[in-house]
């Protein structure tokens, strides 16, 4: 291109890959401007996901609506709705879906686009601002054609995302896995490009609004005849199971990377080297001395309360005794005189007799 050096510009496209914010530009081709369209606005990929309370009432309903059958293989999928600004997507609502699969092959299933058109269509009269922003499984786990019925949800959004609530009841954890699709590509290049899911982190949160209704639901289920000492013992024990199911899972994490099963992921291990230096010293002097005293002081409250309850038992065992004795002696008073009034009337009857037998005579 002749003409001014110092202003003079061209416009090419760029081609690469982007793996986990790093973009590889490793080739290109040039474009003429003249003949380049409007450029269309992306989506920031969704980087966190934030589910409300609605939603996992509506994916509850949902599942325990549809028939009744194998609750292992069981599962129902839906619509979210929401918005996205920045990365962050707020589930806000939702809506089911018509959907069905075969259990003996994965790769057959359908999903019913017209009452789903039909369905976000009348959404959209009651809240424009939202739109549609993935979809919604209960799982519990992802399954081979999840990537297929992902696919559909382009046409709504350019960055879906599958939320899988876990609507068991022995769940102990956060019922919300979050995933986005991207393209794996083989470094070798010997295999051809596909997409697979990747993890994206997931949260739970209400707005003020929605707090209220939950904080008046919990009051209406709450059962007024758990005390609330077993309630704050039962989360503790809810709280604990959770924890080590988690540290289960980094056990058997590891014990994959050691024996090879997994190749090594730095980025999982700088969070588990985060996690473990926020672990307190327990061999400090000072530790040592603070849960000496906590546990000292939490052992003379139990043996304080121990020692008014023997008193008190004691006291009740005495009273009953006391309270046993003068009933007795009131009983044997009353049979006292009971015999004393029935003597006299006995020798009025013999008197009696012995003046009937004399005036016989």
């Amino acid at each position: 291109m002749q003409g001014d050096e110092e202003n003079k510009r061209v416009v090419g496209v760029l081609l690469g890959e982007q793996r986990q914010g790093r973009i590889d530009v490793t080739s290109s081709f040039d474009h003429s401007p003249s003949s380049m369209t409007a450029i269309a606005s992306t989506t920031t990929p969704a980087t966190e996901v934030v589910v409300h309370p609605l939603v996992l009432l509506s994916v509850v309903d949902h599942f325990r609506r549809c028939d009744e059958g194998d609750e292992e293989n069981k599962r129902v999928v839906g619509v979210l709705l929401g918005e996205q600004r920045q990365g962050r997507i707020d589930v806000t609502s939702s809506f089911a879906v018509p959907f069905e699969e075969d259990d003996a092959d994965n790769g057959i299933w359908f999903l019913d686009h017209s009452y789903m058109e039909n369905m976000y269509r009348m959404s959209k009269k009651i809240s424009a601002k939202e739109k549609v922003i993935g979809w919604y499984s209960t799982g519990p786990k992802l399954r081979e054609c999840d990537i297929d019925i992902h696919e559909l949800f382009y046409a709504y959004t350019p960055e879906p995302v599958l939320v899988i609530v876990d609507v068991r009841a022995e769940n102990a954890n956060i019922p919300t896995s979050a995933f986005a699709a991207t393209i794996e590509v083989k470094e070798d290049g010997t295999e051809k490009q596909q997409k697979t899911f990747v993890h994206v982190s997931s949260s739970i949160e209400a707005f003020e609004a929605e707090e209220i209704g939950v904080e008046h639901l919990l009051r209406d289920v709450k059962d007024n005849t758990v005390s609330t000492l077993s309630t704050k013992v039962s989360e503790k024990v809810q709280s604990l199971r959770g924890l080590k199911a988690r540290l289960e899972e980094i056990k058997s994490y590891m014990d994959k990377v050691v024996d090879g099963s997994l190749p090594v992921n730095h980025e999982i291990m700088g969070h588990l080297q985060d996690a473990f230096n926020l672990l307190p010293n327990l061999n400090l002097e000072d530790y040592v001395k603070g849960f000496a005293v906590k546990t000292n002081d939490m052992m003379l409250v139990i043996y304080l309360s121990s020692l008014i309850r023997s008193v008190i038992a004691l006291h009740d065992l005495i009273n009953n005794k006391v309270l046993n004795k003068e009933r007795e002696r009131q009983v044997d008073g009353l049979a006292a005189k009971d015999k004393e009034n029935a003597e006299p009337a006995k020798e009025g009857e013999k008197d009696a007799a012995k003046d009937d037998a004399t005036a016989g005579k």
